[in-house]
């Protein structure tokens, strides 16, 4: 594997630092036990402690588009959910310097019995925008996610790709200082998927910091000028996207082809 490097692109001022940062917590085992285990454990549940995060060290500066790859369980959500701010950190510290928006998956924070407007509501409160400005940006929101008068119907009644048509349209309509995006770029239609990249360039080009989590390494390449790649809660590699990209497909003993560049 290889050696950890932790040199961020020079760009402008930090955005995000994570210092020594870790991330532990405490699981239930489901699994029947076996009456060894049951008199061992004294008819007490079985525990397992799993180590999330282990002692990463980053920074990333505005103008920076930073994608975080690695195999799932690799860390890469809860790396996200610590720097939102959703799950405390069990060791080290995360410096947020600006406004974040964060889609960490789809329809979190939405009401399913609710319409796709009153939802888009619940979507800007949560982001930190004002009724005002909300009331504002409705219709540009509303255009974005290409609804329709399906935005007055119950979220219960949206598809998925529906779902991350809406959640992204309001996430990446907030224009935070920090943008976070966990795995939706991948859902929606192709023209979708296209019209969000697009919007990501567009913020990009504003200087502001995004982080992108995904397993298309083709989009990544594309779009990201900064890449992490996660492994059991470790920082492995920090660098050129095409150059860790490469590390980290060579490491799964990948070879290069348009299906791997989009669903590894």
């Amino acid at each position: 594997m290889p050696s950890v490097s932790n040199t961020p692109l020079v760009t402008n001022e930090v955005a995000v630092s994570v210092r020594n940062l870790g991330l532990t917590y405490t699981t239930a085992i489901d699994r029947r036990p076996t009456l060894k285990a049951r008199l061992k454990s004294l008819g007490g549940k079985q525990t397992r402690t799993i180590r999330a995060l282990d002692d990463v060290n980053l920074d990333i500066e505005y103008g920076q588009v930073l994608g975080v790859i690695g195999t799932n369980g690799a860390g890469k959500s809860s790396l996200m959910r610590v720097i939102a701010g959703i799950l405390p950190p069990s060791q080290g510290r995360v410096e947020v310097y600006g406004s974040v928006s964060t889609l960490l998956a789809l329809g979190v924070g939405f009401n399913p019995a609710m319409s796709g407007r009153d939802n888009v509501l619940l979507g800007g409160l949560a982001a930190g925008m004002s009724r005002d400005e909300i009331e504002q940006h409705f219709d540009e929101i509303a255009d974005f996610s290409e609804l329709g008068e399906a935005i007055d119907s119950p979220m219960r009644s949206y598809s998925s790709g529906m779902y991350a048509r809406l959640a992204f349209s309001v996430a990446a309509t907030v224009r935070p200082d920090i943008l976070i995006v966990d795995e939706a770029l991948s859902t929606g239609d192709a023209k979708f998927k296209e019209k969000s990249l697009n919007r990501i360039k567009e913020l990009r080009s504003e200087d502001r910091a995004l982080i992108l989590v995904s397993h298309a390494m083709r989009t990544l390449r594309e779009t990201c000028n900064d890449i992490a790649w996660l492994h059991k809660g470790k920082l492995v590699q920090r660098g050129e996207p095409n150059t860790v990209i490469d590390a980290y497909q060579e490491f799964l003993h990948l070879g290069k082809s348009a299906v791997v560049d989009e669903d590894l």
